[in-house]
């Protein structure tokens, strides 16, 4: 009876694969018929796979027209096809690669779209306006997030236009092999961050005074400037220092924070928006919590929006090493040019010995919501990640924790090589220069980021319904044969200058859920 109350669905994504996921909420039983006649041997959740037809013993499984596993036995057709019975393929070499190969024609520009942001010295964009706090170390951030608190409740009222304080908090800075090669990571992340668009320039630390990162290495001077009306001018470095002589007792080190906050208050609250080209956009996509309909709702509508930022001038980051690896041939036939291929591959060999020194491999990403979710294995998943990145030429690449600006790229695709994990990339993304940030999910993540909006897009529409009130775009529309790629890719690239000229705010932004920033340090810790 369950399945004649339903119409059986599957989603093909290539002619010539040999499985495809089962589309209908809440999967498929047993004995279910599809249209073109096949019969499911097994119940299937819905997002997994079912073998369109016999698949031999030792013969490659299809997806996305790319081999994600080899059979272990012999798979009937109507099967289903989980992780259990996939042998994965072995990565990827990282030779003989297709190097900056595919050369399509540039695109029409996309022209006469504007946002409202704040104009940084730098030539960089802010979408938001707000007073952050650097801390050198961790041991400082309970001091700090009392201070912010007190700050919020007793000056932010008196400064409309500054849109929030928040307190950069990580957990490096002390207790860590400073002059380890791979040290420079972690320092240039946060001192990146401190000059992220969004922050106004404004420059202000809070110091334990003890710690091994200490304030003139993690901005020497020359590193940074304040602008004030007539000129732009280098900035001494404003450090409230605990361990000071002059604080004693806890509210002495209160007191001088908020101090010390109220002449970057009053020049934040003195910026206003102007109207700015969409070429100012610097987007960074990433997903987490992904299913088997990350690859092909949300991912390809974020791709489709990824061309048409470009297109308008705009900068686009797509990342996460471990889940853009296994299609490393179909990032590097698409560089501008070889020498960036050459960078990729570069960053690509760099986390396989990051990797490899801690035991495990790229197959260690998988998570068990991923797999839940119809996703059997990291091949699989990366298929559905790179979508993301759309389809027009990459133009740069970014270690992790370096910045834009500093790279000299300003505009097009660019690839920052980041780990997966989703608050780690977050972090680094920010530190690229960021200024709004896309985030897609199948299984559900209440994400966010205080320094930058978050628009979350959810894969199917059955988790844009329960969790209403936290995703931003309900990309499984078009699964549900209710739109297009192109008419979400088309509405989250409006959503983009809505929300960048602050005329709505993400529901990550309206409960104010913020996940930590989390330094990316691959040197030991002592």
């Amino acid at each position: 009876m369950e399945a004649a109350r339903v119409t059986p669905l599957f989603i093909r994504m290539h002619d010539a694969d040999n499985v495809a996921i089962v589309a209908n909420n809440g999967g498929l039983p047993a004995g279910a018929v599809f249209a073109n006649g096949l019969t499911l041997v097994d119940r299937v959740p819905q997002g997994h796979k079912v073998a369109l037809i016999d698949l031999p013993q030792g013969s490659a499984v299809l997806r996305y027209n790319v081999p994600i596993g080899y059979a272990l036995k012999d798979i009937p057709a109507g099967s289903w096809v989980h992780e259990r019975l996939l042998d994965m393929p072995a990565a990827r070499g990282l030779v003989g690669l297709p190097m900056a190969t595919v050369q399509p024609p540039a695109p029409a520009p996309l022209e006469g779209y504007t946002f409202d942001g704040y104009r940084n010295a730098d030539g960089t964009v802010g979408t938001r306006n707000i007073l952050a706090i650097t801390t050198t170390v961790q041991c400082v951030a309970g001091v700090v997030d009392f201070a912010v608190k007190r700050i919020k409740d007793e000056l932010l009222p008196r400064y409309p236009h500054v849109d929030d304080v928040v307190g950069l908090e990580h957990s490096y800075g002390c207790g860590v092999a400073i002059d380890a090669p791979d040290a420079i990571i972690p320092i240039r992340t946060l001192r990146n961050i401190t000059l992220s668009p969004n922050f106004g320039g404004e420059v202000m630390v809070v110091s334990l005074g003890c710690e091994k990162l200490q304030p003139e290495r993690f901005l020497p001077p020359g590193s940074f400037a304040i602008v004030d009306e007539r000129q732009q001018t280098e900035a001494a470095l404003d450090v409230v220092c605990l361990q000071a002589d002059k604080h004693v007792g806890f509210m002495s080190m209160i007191d001088s924070i908020l101090q010390a906050a109220v002449p970057h208050l009053e020049r934040l609250n003195a910026r206003r928006r102007e109207p700015v080209p969409a070429s100012a956009l610097v987007v960074g996509v990433q997903c987490g919590g992904s299913d088997a309909f990350s690859g092909v709702t949300a991912n390809p509508a974020v791709g489709f929006a990824t061309d048409l930022l470009v297109r308008a001038g705009a900068t686009v980051m797509f990342s996460e090493t471990t889940e853009v690896r296994d299609g490393i041939d179909q990032l590097t036939c698409r560089a501008s040019t070889p020498e960036v291929a050459e960078a990729m591959i570069r960053e690509m060999a760099w986390y396989d010995a990051y990797l490899k020194k801690g035991q495990v491999d790229r197959s260690a990403n998988t998570t068990p919501g991923n797999k839940q979710g119809g996703l059997s294995n990291i091949v699989e998943k990366a298929m559905g990640s790179i979508v993301k990145s759309g389809s027009v030429p990459i133009t740069g690449v970014l270690s992790p924790g370096e910045k834009l600006t500093h790279k000299g790229l300003s505009s097009g695709l660019v690839y920052a090589a980041t780990p997966a994990s989703d608050f780690i990339c977050g972090t680094l993304q920010l530190a690229a220069g960021m200024n709004l940030h896309v985030f897609t999910t199948g299984r559900g993540t209440p994400y966010g980021l205080a320094a930058v909006p978050v628009i979350k897009v959810a894969t199917r529409t059955d988790l844009a319904t329960r969790w209403h009130d936290l995703m931003d775009i309900n990309a499984g529309r078009i699964a549900d044969g209710q739109a297009s790629i192109a008419d979400v890719g088309w509405e989250l690239f409006h959503l983009l200058l809505e929300v960048a000229s602050g005329r709505k705010k993400t529901w990550a932004e309206h409960w104010k859920l913020h996940n930590a920033l989390v330094l990316f340090n691959p040197a030991p810790i002592t």
